[in-house]
C-alpha cells in the first residue's frame, strides 16, 4: 500500500488538541499529514514528516477534515422554485409544501431519483463534504420509502428512515392509521436499508406521543433515533430526544432553558441547520446559548428542495458565524467533529492517526477564510478514504 505526504501546510485543523495547540481545533502550523491506504498514519510539523512514496505540496494552504453533513434530504424529484419565489417576494403561497415534493417523487423513476441524488452528492463533494447522512420522507408509502432508502444506501452508510415526515395525504383523516403503517409494514420494509430512524416532531406533523411511539418501535428494530425537534415552535422534541438517547436533535430553534440544560447534560447533539432559516427568513437558532451551556453542536445543510436547497457546508459556516453567534473556530469544528458526533462516529471529522483519510485543501492559509470569504469556492482539493477525488477545476 502506497503512502502520501501532504506537506507545507500553513494551518492544519486536526480537531485533536493533543496533536497541536490546546484549542479544540488542535491547530498545527507549518504541518504535514501522511496517508496510507484509506487512513491517516501521521501528523505533525512538516520538517519532521517521514519519507513516503508520494508527496503533495500544499504550498502554504490550510488542510482540515472533510465536512460531515449529518442532516440532508437528497432522494426527491422536482423543485419548489415557485414557492421560494413567492416566499421571498412577500406573497402568500399555498403550494402544499412537502406534499408537492411527495407527488413528484412518487412519479419519478428509480433512475431519475438516483441521477438527482448523485448530482447533489457531486455538488457537495466539490465543496468539501466527504460524509453525508440522508433521509427518506418524500414517498410516504411503503414502496416509495423503501426504494428511497435502497437508492440512498448505494451511496452512504448513514441512511435514515423518515416515514414520519408528515402524515401521508391518503391518511389525512386517519393519522393514527398512518402511524400504524410507519411502525408496522413500512418499518419492516425500510429497516434493512437504514441505520437511523427520524420523526418530524412538530405541530402539523407528529406530536410527542406519536413521535415516542415511532422512535421506540424503530429502536426495537435496531434503528437508532434522531429527531427533527423544536424548529417551528416550542415543543417536546428536544426532551424526547434526550429521553431516548437520540444521536441528535435537529433544528433546535425554539428552546427553553430546560431544553438547553437537557442537551448540555446528554450525549444528544444539537444539530443546527442555518440554511433553513436563510431560506424561510425564520428566527436564527442561538448557537451561542447552546455552546455556553456546554452542549455539543453540529452544523449541517438540511439540503432539501423546499426549505434549504443548498449543499454547501461552507455557506452554512458563514451563516453560523454571521447570524448565530459562533466563532469561525466553533463553526468549523461543528461542521466536522460536531457532525461526526451527531452520527456517533469516531473515525471521521478529525485528522489524526487511525482516522479515515477524509481531507480538504483550501485555497487559503487558514480555515477562518471559510467565514471571512463567504460565497467564494475555496475548496481546492478533496481526499476521501485516502483517494484524491476532487481536484479543483481551472
Amino acid at each position: 500500500m502506497s503512502s502520501t505526504v501532504i506537506s507545507n501546510i500553513a494551518t492544519l485543523v486536526t480537531n485533536d488538541p493533543s496533536l497541536g495547540d490546546t484549542s479544540p481545533l488542535g491547530l498545527v502550523r507549518d504541518a504535514a499529514v501522511v496517508i496510507e491506504g484509506d487512513r491517516i498514519v501521521w501528523t505533525g510539523e512538516s520538517s519532521k514528516a517521514p519519507a513516503t512514496d508520494n508527496r503533495v505540496d500544499a504550498e502554504g494552504r490550510a488542510v482540515l477534515p472533510g465536512f460531515v453533513d449529518s442532516h440532508s434530504h437528497l432522494v426527491f424529484a422536482g423543485d419548489r422554485t415557485e414557492e421560494f419565489n413567492a416566499r421571498m417576494s412577500g406573497r402568500p403561497y399555498s403550494a402544499g409544501g412537502i406534499r408537492t415534493t411527495v407527488a413528484a417523487t412518487r412519479g419519478a423513476t428509480d433512475a431519475q431519483l438516483e441521477a438527482n441524488l448523485t448530482r447533489l452528492l457531486a455538488e457537495a463533494l466539490r465543496q468539501g463534504t466527504t460524509t453525508f447522512e440522508t433521509k427518506s420522507g418524500y414517498g410516504l408509502t411503503t414502496e416509495d420509502e423503501a426504494r428511497a432508502l435502497r437508492l440512498a444506501a448505494r451511496h452512504t452508510d448513514e441512511v435514515t428512515y423518515l416515514g414520519a415526515h408528515i402524515v401521508a395525504p391518503e391518511y389525512a383523516d386517519d393519522p393514527a392509521g398512518y402511524v400504524a403503517l410507519v411502525t408496522g409494514e413500512m418499518l419492516d420494509a425500510c429497516a434493512p436499508y437504514a441505520r437511523w430512524i427520524d420523526v418530524f416532531c412538530e405541530k402539523g406533523a407528529f406530536d410527542g406521543d406519536q413521535a415516542r411511539a415511532i422512535l421506540t418501535v424503530g429502536r426495537a428494530k435496531g434503528l437508532h433515533p434522531r429527531i427533527h425537534a423544536n424548529q417551528l415552535s416550542f415543543g417536546p422534541g428536544v426532551q424526547l430526544a434526550v429521553e431516548l438517547d437520540a444521536a441528535s436533535a435537529d433544528h433546535c430553534t425554539h428552546l427553553t432553558d430546560a431544553d438547553v440544560d437537557a442537551l448540555a447534560n446528554s450525549r444528544t447533539v444539537a444539530t443546527l441547520l442555518p440554511g433553513a432559516e436563510f431560506s424561510t427568513r425564520a428566527e436564527w437558532p442561538d448557537a451561542r446559548r447552546l455552546l455556553d451551556a456546554g452542549a455539543t453542536v453540529a452544523l449541517s445543510t438540511d439540503c432539501n428542495p423546499g426549505s434549504s436547497f443548498t449543499s454547501s457546508v461552507p455557506f452554512c459556516i458563514a451563516l453560523a458565524v454571521r447570524d448565530m453567534g459562533m466563532t469561525p473556530d466553533e463553526a468549523v469544528w461543528s461542521a466536522t467533529a460536531g457532525g461526526a458526533a451527531a452520527l456517533r462516529r469516531g473515525d471521521i471529522g478529525r485528522v489524526a492517526p487511525g482516522a479515515c483519510a477524509d481531507l480538504l485543501l483550501l485555497d487559503a492559509p487558514s480555515h477562518v477564510h471559510l467565514a471571512y470569504r463567504p460565497g467564494v469556492p475555496l475548496v481546492r482539493a478533496v481526499w476521501r478514504k485516502g483517494r484524491r477525488v476532487q481536484p479543483r477545476q481551472r
